[in-house]
């Protein structure tokens, strides 16, 4: 009985594309498994930074935000150590982002020229810092609710973050 070549053929040209596939992609794979184990050191580091508890005189820690909130998060293979500190502020936005230049540069930070245009954003050592202003939608966006002492004036968070896994280069 003469064989079928017609079925054989795609089977024989499969079976090599799959293993090519599963090669290519088994880098991939292992960094979509990259997780926040062993990133406890780093994460107490960023949140004992000189810089998120200075703050402009005035400026009180906002309520619930008592704490430094500190942690990891990992996405496609990045694994990024955390910590920010959230304030009330009666004054300005310019007041707040005159306060950190003047602390920050102190402290051995480096304003990013690439950074947007109004973004506060410096870098040092891998780790980037940045200044946010808080707005109603933001706050309700990570169910804070309504916080006018966050909205009027200048509330805002002052953060750090490290990337953990690449050596990746900080940046705004």
């Amino acid at each position: 009985m003469p064989l079928r070549t017609g079925v054989t053929r795609p089977i024989s040209l499969l079976l090599p594309t799959a293993l090519a596939a599963v090669t290519l992609t088994g880098c991939a794979l292992l960094d979509l498994a990259a997780d926040c184990e062993g990133t406890d050191a780093r994460v107490k580091e960023l949140a004992a930074l000189d810089v998120l508890g200075s703050r402009p005189e005035g400026a009180t820690v906002a309520e619930g935000f008592e704490e430094v909130d500190a942690g990891c998060w990992a996405d496609s293979g990045d694994v990024v150590a955390h910590a920010a500190r959230t304030y009330a502020f009666p004054g300005t936005r310019a007041e707040v982002g005159e306060h950190y230049r003047t602390a920050a540069v102190r402290d051995g930070w480096t304003p990013d020229p690439d950074a947007p245009a109004g973004d506060l954003c410096l870098t040092r050592e891998g780790m980037t810092l940045r200044i946010v202003f808080l707005t109603a939608e933001s706050l309700a966006e990570d169910g804070h609710g309504s916080r006018p002492d966050l909205t009027t004036g200048a509330g805002y968070s002052v953060g750090v973050e490290s990337y953990v896994n690449d050596g990746a280069g900080a940046g705004c």
